[in-house]
């Protein structure tokens, strides 16, 4: 394998890495998604949530689960 050593970065280049994503704020944001579809209709700020949630956990993969999801 070939890595790229300190020196050979050019100057005033770094190396970034992407964090991953907050769990948290994928839910808000997908909860927020689904109150826009809805026409921004209030009173169902609970409802939105668990369906983030709900989308969430469905979309993980199997290994995340124990293979029992």
């Amino acid at each position: 394998m070939n890595y790229m050593s300190r020196e050979s970065i050019p100057t005033g280049e770094t190396l970034t890495t992407k964090p991953p994503p907050d769990p948290q704020e994928e839910l808000r944001r997908r909860a927020y998604e689904l109150y826009e579809q809805r026409g921004k209709g209030d009173g169902h700020d609970l409802e939105d949530w668990l369906q983030a949630e709900s989308e969430a956990f469905h979309l993980r993969p199997k290994a995340a689960t124990g293979g029992r999801g």
